[in-house]
């Protein structure tokens, strides 16, 4: 598919404030896992068919108005982020700003996007999110009347977990809905222990960096590659069984990531004779003795696995899918959390990350989950979203990334976004086994299709 040349027009900007005026203004404090974030912007978009009531300026107005009424729960998002001269650690000043909402038109139909190579289809169209702001969400009309939505956010402010808890809320509020999860903003669950503890694997995972260091990550292979691709469900079940033959029962996760990780290691230089995989894990399901399912901000760490080219491409995926369960399960758990909390508070101050996302591992695929992302969830009442999907304005990162997600169907089949390097994004399409298909209309329902 040639994906016609994008010409768009900025239309307008408006402030979004928050609806209650009696909020006093206050500094909202990071927790230490918010600095574990390195300060990337992370862009979630939804695209709409033309809605079969109303129009654009109905629609926008919606859009507003619900927008205001959930900022009044996530009053944070219309501060902004400043450093403390003190602490010399970054904060929100909650003053009710309010959020940036932009407005483009672009001069294409919706359906003629080319939803498989999203860097020459998207890159340019999302306009940068400011250094200061936490939030800013952008509206893009295109001829059909089909429009797509997108939030880029500051990772320091949300991690998937709360951007899909704001994202649901801010769509029951369109609906005119009651909000099913108020958000939990206290910060007090994360005070360090004394003394800390922590064991000598967070050293070998975490460092201490700038945003300046994450977005000039050594890029040994080049990992500018943006695809999104389609992977049957029935695909992800014949890698669980093939996981699952040494008699050990893996997850589909793992059985994905054993799948990606023996591919990549076929793809690397001579020179490399070991391959890294991390995989994000969420602290809200490992806390036992605090209630953090409703936490806004950050709780995730990551697991890191490293294992020879030699070991990875000989070995089975049920021996790669152990190596991954083996690493997973190193922090997932509640005391893995407590020490890094307690490694982030000795490192003070500064913004911290994975090795492996600064590159400075070696190569390496990480593999995280947006099934919390389901488009069911954000119906705004003009109809439900046709495709969605987190995506990445970074020109590059220091290491692949691949984030599967429910697909539109339903069905256990997912839609996954990749940020690759050239000869792994051929290595996964190439494949016999055809697990990884680019995204096509074949994968969206045709009603909706149709519509755009």
């Amino acid at each position: 598919m040639v994906t016609p040349k994008i010409i768009s027009e900025f239309t307008r900007k408006t402030v979004v404030r928050a609806t209650n005026t009696f909020i006093k203004p206050y500094t909202h404090h990071f927790s230490n896992f918010d600095l574990l974030s390195g300060r990337a912007p992370v862009t979630v978009f939804y695209a709409y068919a033309k809605p079969r009531v109303g129009d654009y300026s109905s629609m926008l107005s919606v859009i507003k108005t619900s927008l205001s009424q959930i900022l009044n729960q996530y009053f944070p998002f219309a501060g902004r982020i400043v450093s403390n001269p003190i602490t010399n650690l970054p904060e929100i000043v909650c003053h009710n700003q309010g959020v940036e909402l932009i407005e483009v038109h672009t001069d294409v139909d919706l359906a003629s996007l080319d939803f498989y190579d999203l860097r020459q289809s998207l890159d340019n169209l999302f306009v940068p999110l400011p250094d200061e702001a936490p939030f800013q969400m952008q509206v893009t009309s295109f001829t059909c009347g089909g429009f797509l939505l997108s939030w880029c956010i500051d990772h320091i402010a949300a991690d998937a977990t709360t951007t899909n808890m704001f994202l649901v809320s801010w769509a029951q509020v369109a609906r005119n809905e009651p909000i099913s999860n108020f958000p939990d903003h206290q910060k007090l669950i994360f005070q360090p222990r004394r003394p800390s503890i922590y064991s000598p694997l967070l050293d070998q995972t975490f460092s201490k960096c700038t945003k300046e260091m994450f977005l000039s990550a050594p890029n040994t292979y080049d990992v500018s590659v943006k695809r999104l691709y389609f992977v049957e469900a029935s695909d992800i079940l014949n890698l669980q069984e093939l996981a699952n033959k040494n008699g050990e029962k893996r997850t589909k996760l793992e059985a994905f990531s054993a799948y990606i990780w023996k591919l990549a290691a076929t793809t690397l230089e001579e020179s490399d004779t070991d391959c890294n995989m991390g995989w994000l894990v969420d602290g809200r399901g490992r806390i036992m003795s605090k209630d953090v399912k409703n936490l806004v901000g950050n709780f995730v760490s990551m697991a890191v696995g490293k294992t020879s080219v030699e070991e990875l491409t000989q070995g089975s995926i049920s021996d790669i899918a152990n190596a991954a369960h083996e690493a997973i399960s190193k922090v997932s758990n509640e005391q893995h959390f407590l020490e890094l909390n307690d490694w982030i508070e000795c490192h003070k101050p500064g913004m911290f990350l994975a090795n492996i996302l600064l590159g400075i591992s070696g190569p390496a695929v990480m593999v995280t989950s947006a099934r919390y992302f389901a488009l069911d969830d954000m119906d705004i009442g003009f109809g439900p979203a046709v495709i969605g999907t987190v995506y990445s304005t970074i020109p590059r990162l220091g290491a692949a990334y691949v984030n599967p997600q429910p697909s539109p169907k339903g069905d256990g089949s997912l839609v996954v976004f990749a940020m690759l390097w050239p000869k792994l994004a051929e290595a996964l399409e190439m494949d016999p086994n055809h697990v990884f298909k680019p995204i096509t209309a074949m994968q969206i329902p045709t009603k909706k299709v149709a519509k755009m």
